[in-house]
């Protein structure tokens, strides 16, 4: 099983991996061996780089035009395929393209066809129908979570996707749940299908199940003492509904808890300054939707709190598979009212009751902030000048310097907290790249 891992050895160096696991190693024997492949595995099992490498195999230099199509069915879902094929280092151009972002961004992005592109069904078929993606060199099409992509509102424009390729050669689809029907329009020739799904189908088991009785039907205050009672750890909290998200956020923080929000509804700059700050460590809590069930690549969530009970057991599958990933442990809490009893297709038995303290105790703040800086990639403004500049001109060290965050048009970094007034001052007037741009706390 080591052919595969010393083949790939400077990818793997470069992503930090030591070997590909079993998964990957079957995947890209399927890939060599037949036209069309079907992947079954669980989220977090690393299903990303089981379809780039054999995408990767199949790209030629020597072609200048776009070579392979990965469709996914959320905008944070293609960017984390495009930074680890980025991370990959493969010399080849990539570019993901979604709703939300610049368009006119992505097209300068498509002047010089992208050997691969990555994105969400209806900003593709936009690009499609404008001439932006030259389509008659794609020969390899990757459905990547093909369940929750081909759910209704994306079958027609997959569609017009499908039909808008007339020379692929290969299908890949990828899924973390089996079951769904692959449409008549993606037309297999004997998939090979690989199933790596857990046997019991909903939970790996590095994953411990609780749940919480609240004494009242209004939860919220046995939320507040259930994230007391976990501490400093990276959680997630699931609501149902938008509107739900934004209370629950506003209800704990009034009662102290440091969090953020994040949902379909919010504009891309909020959502992206959300997401950094959970990833970074600025917040440990971030209240959702099921928005977040896919495609979020955040390592290190330790717990997944189910506020409101997921509508099905898929809903639960994928939003307990933002933990326990790879090799890490984690728990999924259920938030119960005395009106509301445990899904059918948990057993009592697998499930333990946490018995909450009477008094709460505030957890610690968190030992980051993060700072927005109004620079990004297209002012040529990359992670290490902007270390360098917090170095230097901000007087931190090294180890006063978190995650940096790099955008098109703006950047976020995190910094320790405790020096966060003093380096603001600092570098409130200073120029990066020569350039004199916004630099504040990120709201």
């Amino acid at each position: 099983m080591q052919k595969n891992s010393n083949k790939f050895g400077n990818i793997l160096t470069n992503l930090k991996i030591d070997a590909l696991n079993e998964m990957q190693e079957a995947s890209i024997k399927a890939n060599q061996e037949h036209k069309d492949v079907i992947l079954l595995s669980a989220t977090g099992s690393g299903k990303t780089l089981a379809f780039l490498l054999p995408v990767l195999e199949r790209l030629k230099a020597d072609n200048k035009k776009t070579q392979a199509l990965v469709v996914v069915p959320s905008r944070e879902l293609a960017l984390q395929i495009e930074k680890v094929f980025r991370q990959m280092t493969t010399g080849y151009k990539v570019t993901a393209c979604y709703g939300g972002h610049l368009r006119e961004t992505e097209e300068n992005n498509l002047i010089e066809a992208p050997a691969l592109i990555v994105g969400t069904p209806g900003r593709l078929g936009d690009h499609i129908r404008r001439g932006n993606i030259v389509t008659d060199g794609i020969e390899t099409l990757v459905l990547d979570e093909f369940d929750k992509t081909l759910e209704l509102g994306f079958q027609e424009e997959v569609g017009f996707i499908v039909e808008s390729l007339p020379n692929v050669k290969k299908h890949i689809l990828t899924s973390a749940t089996e079951g769904v029907d692959i449409p008549e329009f993606l037309v297999l020739e004997a998939p090979a299908r690989l199933d790596f799904l857990p046997e019991d189908g909903n939970t790996a088991p590095r994953l411990e199940l609780k749940q919480v009785l609240a004494p009242e039907n209004d939860k919220v205050d046995t939320l507040f003492r259930l994230i007391c009672h976990l501490g400093n750890r990276s959680t997630i909290v699931f609501c149902n509904h938008r509107e739900a998200v934004e209370r629950t956020s506003k209800m704990i923080s009034e009662k102290g808890i440091l969090n953020t929000f994040y949902h379909g509804a919010m504009e891309q700059r909020d959502r992206d300054v959300a997401l950094t700050k959970f990833r970074n460590g600025t917040v440990n809590v971030l209240v959702t939707t099921d928005l977040a069930a896919r495609g979020l690549d955040i390592p290190h969530i330790r717990y997944i709190i189910h506020f409101h009970l997921p509508h099905t057991e898929d809903s639960w599958t994928h939003r307990n598979g933002r933990t326990a990933r790879m090799e890490a442990s984690g728990t999924a809490i259920v938030v119960l009212a005395p009106d509301e009893k445990l899904m059918s297709y948990l057993e009592e038995e697998q499930v333990s009751t946490i018995e909450l303290p009477e008094k709460a105790v505030l957890p610690e703040k968190p030992k980051w902030v993060t700072i927005f800086i109004g620079a990004g990639k297209k002012d040529k403004v990359n992670k290490i000048d902007i270390v360098g500049f917090l170095s230097k001109k901000g007087q931190l060290k090294k180890d006063d310097i978190g995650l940096v965050d790099v955008k098109d048009f703006f950047s976020f970094a995190a910094i320790v907290r405790s020096k966060m007034s003093f380096t603001l001052e600092l570098i409130k007037n200073e120029k990066i790249k020569n350039k004199k741009v916004k630099i504040d706390m990120a709201k």
